[in-house]
């Protein structure tokens, strides 16, 4: 099953720029993940913050590890937002990496 959350709904104007506006939207996309659903974030007509995106999605890396992102999808970025997105994402699974290296 698939699901999408329109982060632009969700956030005022153009841009998703605090870790506060994206709480909410990372708490319904892990429900939406627990319930084993695949989750497309669609970016479409935002632009976003490093700290929007790592609230957002760095912490479901840090509490749940790199495979929770074989279940999301990301729709509508633009270059930055995809360019962010890879960075968080690659800092955040080195991270819960060396957490849970043995």
């Amino acid at each position: 099953m698939r699901n999408q959350i329109p982060l632009k709904s969700s956030v005022e104007g153009h841009m998703a720029s605090t870790r506060v506006s994206a709480l909410p939207l990372r708490q319904a996309a892990r429900e939406l993940l627990s319930k084993g659903s695949e989750v497309i974030l669609d970016f479409n007509g935002i632009q976003a913050t490093q700290s929007f995106i790592d609230e957002l999605i760095g912490a479901l890396i840090l509490e749940d590890g790199p495979q929770v992102l074989e279940n999301i999808v990301f729709k509508g970025c633009s270059e930055d937002v995809e360019a962010m997105i890879r960075f968080v994402a690659a800092d955040r699974c080195d991270q819960f990496s060396k957490a849970h290296a043995h």
